[in-house]
């Protein structure tokens, strides 16, 4: 089986790029180049493989199925590549390394602890750790950025080509500062007269928390702020009489020291399981296996309120 001459890595760096940020314009920006040149990459790319890549839909590409398995192929091919460098020097080094993507809900206190007892066990091993959303840390998995992703197991589609192992399961919170002037149960009268933060679309709590308003008769309510980063939240709330709706990992600290508060709400707001995703079909490194009893480890010592 020969390989085109033609193709070249930077059609498929600019390829996975686009998968990844689902944006011509995204990619240009991450790969520091014009967006002219991806976009013409992209049509090199399909003309050596014969056929689109992506659905266009307005500004937002899609991957179609032809994609989806490029990316997938591909990505292990990057990720091999990538492996092989990394393996000569790591043998230098006498070192080995994991790449973890970890979900903001598990970064504060479940994967820190984690690590720690992973260090322990496997001390010639060193974790790069990321965070982000989940759909683009699934994305980066898939296409062998990543070993492991610490996160929520997402819709078929994008679990395609990954098995997922579930850790514990999390409920959403309804968060404010301590000493907040709302009382009892947080209905709709107290959503419209304080200002939201919600999760932004794309997040893996949006639908949920989405749902939940409107089925409160608050689904019109327009949020001041969009996030789950928490260090914005946490500051934003202990500064305003803000009320966020936040996975209650995220801000597991902040109700520890009772800088934060959690609302009474009408009935419960449950974000999902959250697990350990890998890729399919490739069999798990000893280092692989010792964090993912370490994640399991952790996850048991610590019950959380679903």
């Amino acid at each position: 089986m020969n390989v085109d001459p033609r193709l070249r890595l930077r059609h498929l760096s600019a390829f996975l790029a686009i998968a990844r940020t689902g944006s011509v314009g995204q990619a240009a920006s991450e790969l520091s180049v014009t967006q002219p040149a991806v976009s013409k990459t992209l049509r090199e790319l399909e003309d050596i493989l014969g056929g689109p890549l992506f659905d266009r839909t307005g500004r937002r590409v899609v991957l179609n199925a032809a994609g989806t398995e490029f990316q997938r192929l591909a990505g292990s091919a990057m990720s091999a590549l990538a492996q092989a460098q990394d393996s000569v020097r790591a043998r230098a080094a006498r070192r080995r390394r994991l790449r973890v993507g970890v979900l903001p809900t598990a970064a504060t206190r479940l994967m820190p602890d984690a690590a720690l007892r992973f260090r322990t066990a496997h001390p010639h091993c060193t974790l790069r750790v990321s965070t982000g959303p989940n759909w683009l840390l699934l994305s980066q998995l898939r296409e062998g950025a990543l070993d492991l992703v610490v996160g929520r197991m997402a819709d078929p589609q994008r679990m395609e080509g990954l098995t997922f192992r579930q850790l514990y399961a999390e409920g959403i919170v309804g968060a404010v500062r301590a000493g907040h002037p709302v009382t009892g149960v947080a209905d709709t009268d107290t959503l419209r007269r304080y200002p939201l933060i919600l999760p932004p679309a794309g997040a893996a709590i949006h639908q949920t928390v989405r749902a939940w308003l409107v089925s409160i008769g608050a689904g019109d309510v327009i949020p001041a702020f969009e996030t789950v980063s928490a260090a914005f939240g946490q500051r934003a709330l202990v500064r305003s009489d803000a009320v966020w709706f936040i996975s209650r990992g995220v801000i597991t600290d902040g109700l520890d020291r009772g800088d934060l508060r959690a609302l009474d709400l009408a009935s419960p707001l449950i974000a999902g399981p959250v697990g350990v995703s890998l890729r399919a079909g490739h069999a798990p490194s000893e280092d692989m296996l010792g964090l993912v009893e370490a994640l399991e480890t952790e996850a048991s010592r610590a019950p959380r309120d679903a």
